[in-house]
């Protein structure tokens, strides 16, 4: 009966482990942003603005890079610093970019970020919940955050490019 137990126990791990190295293999490519939800600390569900993009690269030698905008971004009226402080805060204020290594660890992907069009993220650890893999689409979960007086998580899918 012992060792019938201990194989019950095996089993489980063994399949586990299997299911976590091929987590990994499978985020290698791009993937493109389908939506993003803002799930509240008080189960209150939202979009996060109309239309984001965004794109989501994952390296087979465990690289990464992120980018997200908010839809229906405004052009500046000039090339880059030349242009008013409002539409350059606006700009800044309506996109986040980050690369870096990566590690996955269990339901975890951890993005360990080396450059960020944020700095204070520069030398941090963004980490993503593994939500749902499944054919050409990945669910990732932030970490919760404050944002507006509330605590919120991020909901993302991304849907792999060809």
């Amino acid at each position: 009966m012992k060792p019938f137990l201990l194989l019950l126990l095996l089993v489980p791990a063994i399949g586990h482990e299997n299911l976590l190295a091929q987590s990994k293999a499978d985020l290698v490519g791009t993937w493109k942003l389908v939506s993003i939800t803002e799930i509240t600390d008080k189960a209150e569900v939202k979009p996060y603005g109309l239309n984001p993009t965004g794109f989501l690269t994952y390296t087979a030698d465990g690289r990464m890079m992120a980018i997200i905008t908010k839809g229906g971004r405004k052009p500046l009226s000039v090339l880059r610093v030349s242009a008013p402080a409002n539409e350059r805060a606006e700009a800044f204020s309506t996109m986040t970019a980050y690369a870096g290594r990566y590690t996955v660890d269990g339901d975890k992907v951890v993005h360990h970020v080396e450059v960020a069009s944020i700095q204070n993220f520069v030398g941090t650890d963004m980490v993503r919940t593994i939500v749902k893999l499944e054919g050409k689409r990945v669910t990732l979960r932030t970490a919760p955050f404050p944002r507006g007086g509330q605590i919120v998580n991020e909901e993302l899918v991304w849907e792999r490019m060809s």
